[in-house]
């Protein structure tokens, strides 16, 4: 564990610590809201629209890529992309290099639909983030990275 700062004590350091992660998840909890309320009205899961936004920018994406870029398990994101699939909005592609591996990307449906329906999707970020100014944006990026990153370790 990391020592507390020479003058902070290490009560106030733990104090501090727990505040933050209180402050975080209530405002994670305020956006996500706002969000999942923009993405429910097209009748998707977050789960199901974290896969179709990352095909929309990146393109075809191995499935582990896209497990990593939306953050659920192996098993999570096949059930997801079968969802897709059945929707007509995902297609599996044959990774040309490795037999074994899969692409996951946009039908011609799906991006129709994403570039649709993402535009107000971004609007609706940008309204749950309107509280901080840009400068204040780019500081919560910098310490939130920060903070993942240590975390992560």
């Amino acid at each position: 564990m990391k020592q507390a700062h020479p003058l902070v004590t290490r009560d106030e350091e733990q104090e501090l610590a727990l505040k933050l992660f209180v402050v975080l998840s209530r405002a994670h909890s305020a956006v996500a809201r706002i969000t999942e309320a923009d993405i429910a009205r097209h009748g998707f899961s977050p789960g199901e629209f974290a896969i179709l936004e990352a095909l929309y920018h990146r393109g075809p994406l191995l499935l582990g890529e896209v497990q990593r870029k939306i953050l659920v398990a192996s098993g999570g994101v096949t059930y997801l992309v079968d969802r897709l699939v059945a929707q007509g909005l995902v297609e599996r592609q044959d990774c040309p290099n490795d037999r074994r591996a899969r692409f996951a990307a946009l039908t011609p449906r799906g991006e129709a639909l994403l570039a649709s329906i993402f535009p107000a999707h971004a609007e609706a970020v940008e309204r749950a983030a309107a509280g901080l100014s840009p400068e204040e944006k780019r500081k919560a990026i910098a310490l939130l990275r920060k903070l993942g990153l240590a975390a992560a370790e």
